[in-house]
């Protein structure tokens, strides 16, 4: 099977000189049509730009973005447009992705017609209607006529959700699509999502800060890789990842995330690093840039060569020169 969605070896450079910062550094995936994959990492990892560059509205500094097999760099007219009609993008903030002086219906009824997906506006309508209902938005004809100011967020994304599927994209990336939703809402949202996959067979690509997001998300036969600083240091099925994580970056935030069961909480301990603060881009350490926080450093080990990925029996890869065969202290499994 040929990926859908595949990155070789991309980086993206941001400014010049002295100043000049790399935000995505040598960074190769392959994502299969219909599949799951959610890239987790702290802010400023790097993996909002990664999804811009999958979705065309950024260019790589270099390596390739490739859209069933072509590098869209080297796309003619009209392969491009099919690549943009089939790779949509949901952006993390519903209050600043949609045009505040349009209303739902115009959002919704203009690229269809713009794009021939609607022979007149009688059928976009009608089509407008259709993806509402869709998303969860009834009475679907009442929020065609409302104004985004009259929705809520969790609305206002999923007006965002069905502006997305207008195209009937094969690809969606959804930038951190639940993280400015109230947290009652999430779920709802991420089951809509879920729903859309298997009814529409979109394939995602889920980026998110939150590894208990990425686990409910992609439980079942999804995959999930960890950013830190730029690069991956962790992927492999979501299952592995969160029941045996291997890099302790990975550790790390997984022994972050809370746990609702008091019981569970009261013996888990949180895995202590040796410095909470993050390296500046502008200043990489050497070697595996998680050294300076890392509590299982290995001097001239870790702070020499950059780590490659390497595979790991149970599935997937790591990039840590010192792998930590244990499993952290409650972590969090299926259920």
């Amino acid at each position: 099977m040929r990926p859908l969605i595949e990155l070789k070896d991309v980086t993206r450079t941001f400014g010049r000189g002295d100043g000049q910062i790399t935000a995505v550094d040598s960074f190769s995936v392959a994502i299969d049509p219909g599949e799951i994959v959610c890239l987790v990492g702290e802010s400023g990892c790097g993996k909002s730009t990664t999804g811009s560059m999958v979705a065309g509205l950024l260019a790589p500094s270099a390596g390739q973005v490739l859209f069933d097999g072509q590098d869209i760099a080297k796309m003619g007219k009209k392969e491009y447009k099919k690549f943009r009609h089939g790779v949509q993008i949901v952006h993390q903030d519903p209050y600043a992705s949609l045009n505040p002086t349009q209303p739902i219906g115009k959002m919704l009824t203009r690229p269809l017609l713009r794009h021939g997906k609607a022979k007149n506006q009688a059928e976009a309508y009608k089509k407008g209607i259709e993806l509402l209902e869709i998303v969860g938005l009834t009475p679907p004809e009442e929020v065609m006529a409302k104004y985004p100011h009259q929705l809520s967020g969790g609305q206002r994304q999923r007006v965002s959700v069905a502006r997305s599927l207008t195209m009937n994209p094969s690809f969606i990336v959804a930038d951190e699509a639940v993280s400015m939703v109230d947290v009652s809402l999430r779920v709802s949202i991420l089951t809509m999502l879920s729903r859309l996959r298997n009814e529409f067979d979109v394939t995602f690509l889920f980026i998110t800060h939150d590894l208990a997001l990425a686990k409910y998300f992609s439980w079942k036969g999804g995959r999930i890789i960890v950013m830190y600083l730029g690069r991956i240091v962790e992927e492999g099925p979501t299952q592995r990842v969160i029941q045996n994580p291997r890099h302790p970056y990975t550790q790390a935030l997984l022994s972050a995330v809370p746990e609702a069961d008091p019981n569970i909480a009261r013996r888990k301990k949180p895995l202590e690093l040796r410095s909470n603060d993050i390296p500046s881009l502008l200043d990489l350490p050497k070697g595996c840039t998680f050294h300076p926080r890392c509590p299982f450093f290995v001097p001239d080990v870790c702070d020499t060569a950059v780590p490659l990925l390497q595979p790991v029996p149970d599935g997937g890869a790591v990039a840590c020169p010192v792998v930590n065969e244990n499993q952290p202290p409650g972590g969090f499994g299926q259920g």
